[in-house]
């Protein structure tokens, strides 16, 4: 489990593609690995991966099929820059909200602007995904833990203030810049326990205005 506080900002020093899967070795800059050891969990871009080894100025992970095929991390490149956090202790202060580190899907950024010291971003997610997004409730994009400003359809709006800019990869994005999203637990786990005893049945269709009514939860 991570916070969605980025801690600091590593860079991508290797990529190598081994039978369909691939070991990537992250250069870590500031970030603290001396109560890291192989085995423990790192988010990078908000994907939770498990360092292998420990060569001095970062660590190595294996990234699966699975997640190449979910996350952005397979469009990664030697020098991209990478938002990295440690996994959380029972010691640390949750700034963000409870991240698991296991993407939902790939958003895409579609528009950029300056509103005084801060920038907006409009990004567009995955059109299954928009159930779980909500006015001012938490989504995290990778890996930074972010409030939601305002929701249209499956676009949604974020005011990122300087520092989370300059701590960030934030700083770098631009309208079709793909990015991986992660929405709040607390939504995915409501949707199962609303469907109660259906959720153990297939093919149950997702959550509409109709089962709600049925549930009592609004005004039929």
């Amino acid at each position: 489990m991570f916070t969605g506080i980025i801690q600091a900002v590593g860079e991508v020093a290797a990529l190598e593609q081994r039978g369909g899967d691939m070991r990537l070795r992250i250069r870590t800059g500031k970030l603290d690995l001396g109560d890291v050891a192989p085995g423990d969990s790192i988010a990078v871009n908000g994907v939770c991966l498990t360092a292998v080894e420990l060569p001095g100025d970062g660590f190595v992970a294996d990234v699966s099929r699975e997640t190449l095929s979910l996350t952005g991390l397979g469009r990664l490149q030697r020098g991209s820059p990478v938002n990295l956090e440690k996994a959380l202790t029972l010691a640390t202060r949750l700034g963000g909200h409870l991240v698991s580190g296991h993407v939902d899907g790939l958003g895409r950024v579609i528009e950029r602007h300056d509103d005084a010291r801060s920038v907006r971003f409009t990004i567009e997610a995955p059109r299954e995904l928009a159930r779980y997004i909500a006015h001012k409730g938490s989504i995290t994009v990778d890996g930074t833990s972010l409030t939601v400003n305002a929701v249209h359809g499956n676009r949604f709006e974020l005011n990122i203030v300087p520092h989370t800019l300059q701590e960030t990869i934030m700083h770098g994005y631009a309208a079709d810049r793909e990015v991986n999203l992660e929405v709040d637990l607390v939504a995915r786990y409501l949707e199962r326990l609303l469907l109660g005893e259906r959720a153990a049945d297939a093919g149950v269709p997702p959550i509409d205005l109709a089962m709600l009514a049925r549930a009592g939860f609004v005004d039929r």
